[in-house]
């Protein structure tokens, strides 16, 4: 089984989201997504993000970038709410 594990700890804000929204679509790229730009790669991250941000103040937001066989899962935790996206991976 072929793993990749990488994991990011991001403050909020709109320049730290954006520097981490590119690096999810870079790892996207590098584990072989079939995505070529990595637009899937950016909107799945956008989605876990949106799901544990609480509204206002200021956050750290960990991120869990793992490949497995056969997809990309992208881990979000802050301030005790996790959330989970699933890319698949072609063979």
């Amino acid at each position: 089984m072929s793993t990749l594990v990488l994991r990011v700890s991001v403050p909020t804000g709109d320049a730290y989201h954006t520097i981490a929204k590119e690096l999810a679509a870079k790892v996207a790229a590098y584990v072989g997504d079939p995505d070529p730009d990595g637009t899937a790669a950016a909107a799945a991250f956008d989605e876990v993000v949106s799901r544990v941000l609480p509204d206002g103040g200021r956050h750290n937001v960990e991120f869990e970038f793992r490949r497995t066989d056969d997809e990309l899962l992208i881990h979000a935790r802050c301030d005790g709410r996790s959330a989970d996206s699933r890319r698949p991976l072609p063979s």
